[in-house]
């Protein structure tokens, strides 16, 4: 079988390579250059999370301690832990993550006031009085992860070529849609269930190094729920924090020193070094779609990140090539072909916006 993947990044090269394994004539078309990731993909930057932490939702924590278990294996992963504190008791979110994760048998540490303010002096004192701290976890360098796996690609006999797709019309057996926030443009019946959202991502040069060190600065949500604010330890020599929220066109400093007033006081007058927009390709109930087009057998869509799916990097490939082959896979109805159910989450989901 011949088969086409459009896009590059981490849907895409991940599909690339596991359907390659499986004996398959595979060909990646990006249109950035070989070999570097497309400045304005969901998957590149110098970090992103890698967790296990999801609510209440069991699917999405059994795949995320699947994937830690491969990502250990890589260099480009650092375990420094994350935690996830609020302003008020848990509640929500990191409430529903501590009570899934201690079922699930995992040790986590319960974080009051105190606690928070003595192992994490970076923070506002005060400021936050509940959450937990789990030793699972920690982020991976983004951006050299794609470069690197579409290297590895190249070398297992991949055809990686820098190419603009303007169409769908191609000559193979198997064509995979793996084009993020681009895929409505080639398929323009995904246009209502799919969104580009842009995201603020900020890296600061801390006047302080020794505060935002690993040991002391974990991968953290600080109030995330509420807030939408996460970020990451000191790496080559800046502290990313990003927001993930409802989406904005314009990156406002403005927010992020409130918060930093409010989080990090050492952190208010930090240069700005970097920022950027992050383009989520957001499905409208957060779940990726990952599905063989109803109507056209030989089509594969695998995109809809929303911004969460890199963390399972290692486990996309093998679940874009099962659900490609028509076999069964277990996360198949999550992340079916569902034109036909998702009006009225978007309904919701503007309404829950408007309040």
């Amino acid at each position: 079988m011949r088969a086409v993947v459009v896009g590059g990044g981490i849907f895409g090269v991940t599909a690339a390579r596991s359907l390659h394994k499986r004996g398959l004539d595979v060909t990646l078309l990006d249109p950035a250059p070989v070999g570097t990731p497309h400045v304005d993909a969901e998957s590149t930057d110098i970090s992103k999370v890698v967790r296990i932490d999801y609510g209440a939702d069991e699917d999405y924590t059994a795949l995320g301690e699947q994937s830690i278990a491969r990502w250990r294996q890589s260099p480009l992963f650092h375990e420094t832990g994350v935690m996830f504190i609020s302003r008020e008791p848990m509640a929500g979110f990191e409430l529903d993550s501590y009570t899934t994760l201690r079922r699930r048998g995992h040790a986590l540490e319960r974080l009051d006031a105190t606690a928070i303010g003595d192992r994490f002096p970076a923070w506002k004192r005060g400021s936050y009085v509940d959450g937990y701290f789990n030793p699972i976890g920690g982020w991976a360098e983004s951006g050299a992860v794609v470069a690197a796996w579409n290297a590895e690609a190249r070398r297992e006999g991949v055809d990686v070529r820098s190419a603009k797709v303007t169409s769908l019309d191609m000559d193979a057996d198997l064509i995979v849609l793996a084009a993020g926030s681009w895929a409505p443009q080639l398929l323009p019946e995904l246009a209502p269930h799919l969104h580009a959202v842009g995201q603020p991502v900020y890296h600061l040069a801390p006047r302080e190094p020794s505060l935002f060190e690993a040991a002391r600065f974990p991968v953290f949500g600080a109030d995330i729920s509420r807030t939408g604010y996460y970020g990451f330890p000191l790496n080559r020599g800046v502290v990313k924090i990003a927001n993930h929220g409802t989406g904005t066109s314009t990156v406002d400093d403005e927010p992020l020193r409130d918060m930093l007033r409010a989080t990090f006081p050492s952190l208010v007058d930090a240069p700005i070094v970097g920022r950027r927009l992050c383009t989520y390709c957001d499905t409208v109930d957060g779940n990726f779609w990952i599905a063989r087009h109803p109507q056209n057998p030989k089509l594969v869509v695998a995109t809809g990140g929303s911004g969460h799916a890199f963390k399972f990097a290692p486990m996309l490939g093998d679940i874009i090539a099962t659900i490609a082959l028509g076999e069964p896979h277990p996360l198949e109805h999550k992340f079916r072909w569902r034109t036909d159910a998702l009006p009225a989450v978007e309904a919701a989901r503007h309404a829950s916006r408007d309040r």
